[in-house]
Formats: C-alpha cells, sequence, structure tokens
C-alpha cells in the first residue's frame, strides 16, 4: 500500500490517460541565494563536474524554466557534517505541503522514542478460567495479516482449548477517529487511505477486480476477500464491449451509503483490473477473519463482541504474536512510503507516551514535535496533521527536512534511518528513478507525490564531494507529476557532478 494520493475516482482512467489532477495558483519568483564555495575555478579537463561556486546558476536554470513559472520551490542543499555548509538555498524556511516526505519526521521520532528494539505484540488473554472467556488485544500491528492470525488460532488449539463461550476483540489500544479527518473524501476510499486502528488485518484493504464478460454484459466483479461482500452494495452500470474499443473504467463510493458505483466499458478479452480499497468497517472484518481462522483449528466460539474502550486487568496471556523489528517497519514504512505503517507508528508512539489520551494520533503528533525539537530541529518550521503525508493540512520547510536528516545522521541510530530511504535506481519507490546516471546507488532519499506537489528529500554521497543532506519542494504547480519529478531529478544530478574546485 504505497503512498499515492491520487484521485480514486479516475484511478483506471489516470493509468490509461495518464491524468492526473493538478492546482494551478500563482506564485511570484523571489531571490534565490547561492552561498559560494572558497574556490570557483573549474579543473581542465572536468567538462563534466560542476563547481559549488555554479551551482546556483544551475539549479536557477531549471526552476526558472516557463512551464515552472506558476511553480513554488523551495531547496536547500549543505554538507552533511557537524558543522553544515550551505551550498544553495531558495526559500528554505518558507512552509511547503511536504506529501510524503512527512514520514522522514514521523520515522525519525518513532525510531528515538521506540527504539530499534520494538515490536508490536498481539496477544490473547485468559480472562475467565478454564478458558471460557478470551480477549484478544490489537496494539495496531501493521503488518498483521492472515497468517499471523492463524498462528494465533493453532497456539490455542496446542493448548487444547476447543470451546470459547465468549471471544472478545479488543480494539481500544489507540484512541480516536481510525480516519484523520483532514484526509480528502476520495483518498479515504482507496487502499493508501485505510483507516487505522488497534486491530489491523492484511492493511485493513481489500482487492476487487473487474472482468469483461459476454458482449453487452456488465463487467463482472469479484472480490480478494468474500467476507466483504457482506460490506458492499454495488451498483453495477458498466458494458463489456468489442476487443478493438478502450477500457475506461471508474469506480466510486456513495458518498451517504457503503455502495460502489461501477460504471464505464472494458473490452472482450482483456485482462482484469484491480482496485485496493479501504475497509469500511476493520474491527469487524477482523473478527470475521479470526471466527473463520477458529473454525479451521475446531475450536467453538458461542459468542463474540468488539470492545473499544480499555479493560484493566486483561487476564493471563495464552497466545501472542510479534511483528518484525522497527527497522524492517521502518523500510516498509519509508521505501514503499506506506501510508498505514506511518499512521500506526504515530499512533504507537501516543499511545506509549501518553496511554490515557482520548487521541493516540494527536498525542502521537505531540511527541514527534516535542521529539525532533530536542534533536534540534526548530518547532516552528513544521506543522503536521498526521503521520504520512496524506493530508494537504501538513507544512515544513525545507530546512525542517535537512534538520532533521542532519540530526538523525548523528544519532547512534543512524545506520537504521538510512537504511529505511529508498535507494536510487535500486530500492522502494526510487527503483526506477535515477537508473544508468551517476545518482543511481550513491543517493538514499524519501519521494513525497500528490497533484501540484512533488518532494524528495534525504542524502546523496558523491564521489568527489564532500557527503550532501538536501531537500527539493514543488508546491502550487500546474505541471504534472512527471514533469516535476525530472526537474527534481536534474537537480539531483547537478548535486552528483559536484566536485571540489
Amino acid at each position: 500500500m504505497l503512498g499515492k494520493p491520487v484521485g480514486f475516482l479516475l484511478i483506471f482512467l489516470s493509468a490509461l490517460l495518464g491524468t492526473w489532477p493538478q492546482i494551478a495558483r500563482a506564485v511570484p519568483k523571489q531571490s534565490q541565494q547561492v552561498v559560494p564555495a572558497q574556490h570557483s575555478s573549474q579543473k581542465p579537463g572536468s567538462a563534466k563536474l560542476l563547481c559549488a561556486a555554479q551551482l546556483g546558476g544551475a539549479i536557477a536554470a531549471i526552476t526558472n524554466r516557463p512551464q515552472y513559472a506558476r511553480s513554488q520551490w523551495g531547496v536547500l542543499v549543505q554538507t552533511l557534517s557537524a558543522t553544515p555548509h550551505t551550498l544553495y538555498t531558495y526559500e528554505s524556511n518558507r512552509y511547503f505541503i511536504p506529501a510524503s516526505n512527512v514520514k522522514l519526521l514521523t520515522t525519525a521520532a518513532a525510531l528515538r522514542q521506540l527504539g530499534p528494539q520494538f515490536r508490536y505484540r498481539t496477544s490473547i488473554y485468559e480472562v475467565a478460567a478454564p478458558a471460557t472467556t478470551l480477549r484478544l488485544v490489537g496494539r495496531g500491528d501493521p503488518s498483521f495479516t492472515n497468517v499471523q492470525l492463524r498462528s494465533l488460532a493453532e497456539q490455542l488449539r496446542r493448548q487444547r482449548i476447543r470451546q470459547v463461550d465468549h471471544l472478545i476483540v479488543d480494539d481500544s489500544y489507540f484512541q480516536g477517529t481510525a480516519i484523520n479527518p483532514s484526509w480528502e473524501w476520495e483518498d479515504i476510499q482507496a487502499d493508501y487511505g485505510a483507516p487505522v486502528n488497534s486491530l489491523i488485518l492484511n492493511q485493513n484493504a481489500v482487492e476487487l477486480q473487474l472482468f469483461p464478460q459476454a458482449l453487452g454484459q456488465p463487467l463482472r466483479v469479484a472480490w480478494s476477500d468474500p467476507a466483504v461482500v457482506v460490506e458492499w452494495g454495488i451498483e453495477n452500470r458498466s458494458i463489456t464491449v468489442g476487443p478493438q474499443a478502450s477500457t475506461s473504467v471508474t469506480v466510486t463510493r456513495n458518498l451517504g451509503r457503503p455502495v460502489l458505483q461501477v460504471a464505464g466499458q472494458m473490452p472482450l478479452g482483456s485482462k482484469p483490473q484491480s482496485l485496493n480499497l479501504a475497509v469500511l468497517e476493520p474491527a469487524q472484518q477482523f473478527l470475521r477473519h479470526f471466527r473463520q481462522a477458529l473454525r479451521e483449528e475446531q475450536l467453538r466460539v458461542a459468542r463474540t463482541s468488539i470492545a473499544s474502550a480499555p479493560t484493566p486487568g486483561k487476564g493471563r496471556e495464552i497466545a501472542a504474536v510479534a511483528s518484525p523489528l522497527l527497522p524492517q517497519l521502518l523500510i516498509e514504512t519509508n521505501q514503499e512510503s506506506n501510508n498505514l505503517y506511518a499512521e500506526s507508528l504515530l499512533r504507537t508512539m501516543g499511545a506509549t507516551q501518553s496511554p490515557t489520551a482520548i487521541n493516540s494520533s494527536a498525542a502521537g503528533l505531540a511527541v514527534v514535535k516535542a521529539t525532533l525539537t530536542q534533536l534540534g530541529v526548530a518547532p516552528q518550521s513544521f506543522i503536521l496533521a498526521d503521520g504520512s503525508g496524506l493530508s494537504r493540512h501538513n507544512l515544513a520547510s525545507p530546512a525542517a527536512l535537512v534538520q532533521t536528516l542532519s540530526a538523525i545522521a548523528q544519532a547512534p541510530q543512524a545506520g537504521v534511518f538510512r537504511a529505511s530511504l529508498p535507494v536510487a535506481g535500486v530500492s522502494g519507490t526510487l527503483k526506477n528513478r535515477f537508473r544508468n546516471t551517476p545518482a543511481q546507488g550513491i543517493l538514499r532519499a524519501k519521494t513525497g507525490s500528490m497533484s501540484g506537489v512533488s518532494a524528495l528529500s534525504g542524502y546523496l554521497n558523491s564521489p568527489n564531494y564532500a557527503p550532501l543532506v538536501f531537500s527539493i519542494l514543488v508546491n502550487q504547480s500546474d505541471q504534472s507529476g512527471t514533469s516535476l519529478r525530472q526537474a527534481i531529478d536534474e537537480i539531483v544530478l547537478l548535486l552528483a557532478r559536484l566536485h571540489s574546485c
């Protein structure tokens, strides 16, 4: 589940036509400040290299192109050291919507607060002997799947439990709303905007597939999880057309009811189209799947319920599963830009630091602010509304991101944090960027994108210059995401050409 805030209503059309919703607003250009290097003469025979004193002009030549006249740019480039030297700065203290670059702030704080040895733990407690009442307590493990659910059921069977009079699944560890109120409607319908609760299963998402049928017939709708059928109604106004026609399908969710509206067309014989949707009632889904896992282990359950309020004295733990260690969770969060993981980490920080808080997300945001401030990040340089970057209410300056990257690079957890970032041309969201360029393999950075917004912040180990830390943010652009990424990539390639001269 990637952090892809693209239009849900047009998800298929966008893939086919390359269209993305965009925001356009004129922003006046301001002066760009270049901090010159001590030496500015280029060595003979180094035409492909770039002196630090030339960097400002080269970056300005990219950002001042006519197509970016209405775009707002923010750039900060510094050497990565205890006493950083600024090579280039432009609007670096100004607020921008950072998109998924917010995950840099969230994961840096999580690593400091939770520690590399942290694991999520999902437990089953025996509330009343002899095992007549069991309470399963979820703690927001975003990696929890049907595999772990079956493991819990198997552990109960090995203890010769055959009858459960009352099964309680406890969804109370995270308090507050499961969906951030500042997320956009079209985002919360898709898997990247799935609700974040204490009982997460299969990333709280489900796959829907559309298949062409006989000519003139509506498309066939199939779910990866048949149990989801009870949640959704389908209004199917689609049609199967001739093999020479194009695919044009939209799937929308009714604003007031749990109804999916399928419209458009698919040609006869074409491959099925897939769409990942957010689950409507994640705790209910968790309970349904757990009951099925218990049935498969020949365990009978007489009564079930979902607890939404904390209960003191849970009893004796008789079964449990643990998540991978935090470093592995951070890799999924940053390399794959997984919103659910980031939001769960945020709420976990809130729940561990403020167990009685009525809103775990808000408590987590306070922990992030305090942690980064302690690291030396200016507290007024960022304002967060979530932990993933999906909200357009998030604000951060390039300076805030560079300060975070620089501070965590000096911390004992520096290696863990750096390993969580995508590598240019190699892994994660940068796997298909910078291939066969000087930046491949030497750039580790976090991407970010939504309509009108593109971001890239991270580290670059230039072969001919000191290690660098940088942040590049673009907002309020009428250009496509592809165009913005290409411009950002050009700037990064300038950094890879830097040479001491």
